[in-house]
């Protein structure tokens, strides 16, 4: 349920962790972001936990579709959301914010690799 994370239940929540399979469920990215951080829950944005049907169709779109390859990219999604998580507490962030700026990073890089060519 997307935006199930708002100025309504922020204050009700009774977690440690926010980690779903919802789209966007903080409403809003950078007051809900910081919210949550303020009140010690962690939030494992989405769009990275739930990874895997994107890569899914990455890798078919690339006619190049392998369970076992899709599997082990997979397998990369724990790595980066700690990895995520940790830039965030390291630089005093949210994650939500961590994780937009690691794939703003990548996607600069991919423009430049297909400008190069």
């Amino acid at each position: 349920l997307g935006a199930s994370v708002n100025d309504q239940t922020i204050d009700r929540l009774q977690c440690q962790i926010i980690a779903g399979g919802a789209n966007n469920q903080l409403q809003n990215e950078v007051e809900h972001g910081e919210r949550l951080v303020s009140k010690g829950v962690t939030y494992a944005p989405d769009f990275v936990i739930n990874a895997g049907g994107i890569i899914n169709v990455y890798l078919d779109y690339l006619g190049e579709y392998n369970r076992d390859r899709a599997y082990a990219m997979a397998e990369d999604i724990y790595s980066t959301t700690l990895n995520i998580l940790d830039s965030a507490k390291t630089g005093g962030i949210p994650p939500q914010e961590a994780a937009i700026t690691r794939a703003l990073s990548r996607i600069e890089k991919v423009g430049r690799i297909k400008l190069s060519f």
